[in-house]
């Protein structure tokens, strides 16, 4: 099965080396460091702890994480593997240059080679599910310790790997922890052939994240400033095809709240000039945050057109929509905005997180809406009944707070291994 697997990997090069290159035309962020995707240019290190997150969202969630780990074990170089350019802008925007940063190689066993000759991990974390099963043999026959971090497995996905289940079965088998989100994600590895032993339900890291002290202040000096006094909803992490409904529903809105203002604040930041240009075709009178004015009474569209800014704008708002949502993409993080106490609202794509999503819904902290009428209901109800939104809001946050712990049990999980090999080191 692994020798069909690898000669279907480099039949699929010429046609992947295509898309990779076009890619790199329509956008010049994926031009950054591209030989690293087929194993030529990666840092030199003599060893590192490697932490695979594979875009925005897993990198700020493994934030934490890597705080921890840099505090647990000095002296240990860390890398973190993207698979995005705006996972890599992240990663460069909250450590710089006290970890390495590289792109993930493709699935060839050549390229996987040159990753590992490179970079010499001691230990290796993937965030979340990304089962490779070349990178996973790497691992396994270097002897290098592999964690999945807060795996998940929808039961959707498990139909589609049972149809390879030789293959997966051996790449589980290279002595692989699994920290699984939850008893059915730990059952479903056990199905796919993980072993019982090193299979445990740790928790999602993603409760506990960790937010600035002055972000709650920060948010109402800006809204203050650059919103006014005005009722403020935002709009997160929008994809196309999302902020046409987006748009539409405020247009709705602004009929009964004529000085609500919308924070629209794409997910790309290579749309960030084709949402603006949208929402002024739509005839709304749009701030971006990039102009560095502020907003006046007639304006009724921010754009959030920069990166690194979306716990600001959700800090300086009175509601949340999280995107990724009323299209089918799997939906994006609740828990930012429901830890700063707003109330969420959400389309009925969610998962990528569904577990997190319909624990949301049970409990009364996110409302599910799945076209632009039932957003602007939502929105409205909320704007409306000032207690009921701030009940929401609560119980979001009691959701996040009740729901910590996963780090610590993670980090139990890491100590021996570390160890291990500082005393392999020793003895060597």
């Amino acid at each position: 099965m692994r020798l069909l697997y690898n000669l279907l990997v480099y039949l699929l090069q010429i046609p992947v080396a295509a898309y990779w290159l076009i890619r790199s035309i329509i956008n010049s962020r994926y031009k950054d460091r591209i030989g690293q995707r087929f194993g030529i240019g990666y840092p030199k290190l003599d060893r590192s702890i490697w932490i695979h997150a594979v875009s925005v969202g897993e990198v700020q969630a493994s934030i934490p994480l890597i705080r921890s780990i840099e505090e647990r074990f000095p002296g240990h170089r860390i890398l973190i593997s993207t698979g995005t350019p705006t996972g890599a802008e992240r990663v460069q925007a909250t450590f710089g240059d006290t970890v390495s940063h590289c792109y993930i190689p493709l699935e060839m066993p050549i390229a996987v080679d040159r990753f590992f000759a490179s970079v010499n991990p001691e230990l290796a974390l993937i965030m979340e599910t990304e089962i490779w099963p070349n990178l996973y043999k790497g691992c396994g026959t270097r002897d290098i310790p592999l964690v999945l971090v807060s795996a998940r497995i929808s039961p959707r996905s498990v139909t589609s790997y049972r149809r390879f289940l030789p293959l997966f079965r051996e790449t589980l088998s290279h002595g692989i922890i699994i920290a699984a989100q939850s008893e059915a994600d730990a059952e479903r590895f056990r199905m796919l052939g993980a072993s019982p032993a090193r299979t445990r339900v740790t928790g999602n890291i993603k409760f506990d994240i960790e937010l600035p002290p002055e972000l709650t202040q920060d948010g109402k000096e800006l809204r203050q400033k650059i919103f006014g006094e005005r009722p403020v909803w935002v709009a997160a992490s929008t994809h196309d095809q999302e902020e046409q409904q987006v748009l539409a529903a405020h247009r709705l809105l602004l009929q009964t709240y004529p000085d609500l203002l919308l924070v629209l604040v794409p997910r790309h930041p290579e749309r960030f000039a084709t949402v603006k240009d949208l929402a002024r075709k739509s005839r709304f009178r749009i701030v971006a945050r990039t102009e560095q004015h502020d907003c006046d009474a007639a304006t009724q569209v921010f754009v959030g057109d920069t990166m690194g800014e979306l716990p600001l704008f959700y800090a300086a708002s009175d509601i949340a929509f999280v995107g990724g949502s009323l299209v089918p993409v799997g939906g994006h993080n609740l828990l930012e905005p429901a830890a700063l106490g707003l109330p969420v609202i959400s389309g009925p794509y969610v998962y990528n997180a569904q577990d997190i999503a319909d624990m949301f819904v049970e409990l009364g902290a996110c409302h599910i809406v799945s076209d632009p009428p039932e957003l602007a209901a939502a929105v409205d109800e909320l704007l409306a009944d000032a207690g009921k939104a701030a009940k929401r809001g609560k119980k979001g946050q009691e959701i996040v707070e009740r729901n910590r712990g996963a780090l610590s049990q993670l980090l139990g999980l890491l100590d021996p291994l570390i160890d291990k090999e500082n005393l392999k080191r020793s003895k060597g």
